[in-house]
């Protein structure tokens, strides 16, 4: 599902049937990218978690407060995990706000960057018979068996790295970069429209957090996969940009 990064420019499928086989799978720029988002989703996890110390409490609507009903209270996180590790939000929202942009502009280069190679329409597009109920059972199946790749076609993406990468590209990371813009009040102000599109302030935050934890679990299920696929092979990969193929379990 999530053992190989989203990789544009991977070689062809054509070259590296072979197991054992070192193929040539991530361009210098796909890693710059990759790292650079390690680097800020930490950055941006560790000072998010600082913020939501600051007021543990989600709402929905336009207001809430602390004498307001709230429909989620997160716990308290320590600070060992928080950036900065003592309470300060306002050094916590200089932090968040400055990776977040550092964030949003290398997603829209890497977006731009693969409609124009073709990466989004050859290797993310998902077709019919990839969803189809066996389809998917069958992916899974193997997934179980620790068998991430089609021995014919081992650089290819399978159906749910597809549908991961989909939805955290296309649905979670646009989330909360429009919904933290909507918690900018110099945004509101020149947009308004944003407050009205997610339906308040607090709809917003709410939605904001419940979409980055979507890609807190996506990280950790990448993570997961990233090690069982073979770390050393992985992050190799993701180093120098060459991928040994790996013999069929």
């Amino acid at each position: 599902m999530a053992e190989a990064s989203l990789e544009s420019g991977s070689a062809p499928a054509e070259a590296d049937g072979a197991s054992g086989r070192a193929v040539y799978r991530h361009r210098v720029p796909t890693r710059l990218w990759h790292w650079i988002n390690v680097l800020a989703v930490f950055v941006m996890i560790g000072s998010g978690l600082m913020i939501s110390n600051a007021h543990p409490h989600l709402y929905w609507g336009e207001y809430g407060a602390n004498y307001d009903p709230s429909w989620l209270d997160p716990p308290r996180f320590p600070g060992w995990i928080t950036i900065p590790s003592d309470y300060n939000l306002a050094m916590a929202r200089r932090w968040h706000l400055t990776f977040a942009l550092l964030f949003a502009f290398n997603l829209l280069v890497f977006m731009i960057w693969s409609a124009i190679n073709g990466h989004i329409a050859r290797d993310l597009r998902i077709r019919l018979a990839e969803v189809r109920p066996a389809h998917l059972w069958s992916d899974v199946k193997a997934h179980l068996r620790l068998r991430f790749h089609d021995p014919d076609r081992p650089t290819a993406y399978n159906i749910l790295q597809k549908l991961s990468y989909v939805g955290v590209i296309f649905v979670a990371l646009p989330l909360l970069i429009m919904t933290g813009l909507t918690l900018s009040p110099a945004m509101d102000a020149a947009w308004p429209w944003l407050l009205d599109l997610f339906g308040g302030r607090q709809s917003a935050r709410s939605i904001h957090f419940i979409a980055c934890w979507l890609v807190m679990a996506f990280i950790v299920v990448h993570v997961l996969l990233v090690v069982l696929a073979g770390p050393v092979n992985e992050i190799r990969s993701m180093i120098t940009g060459r991928w040994r193929v790996p013999h069929e379990r």
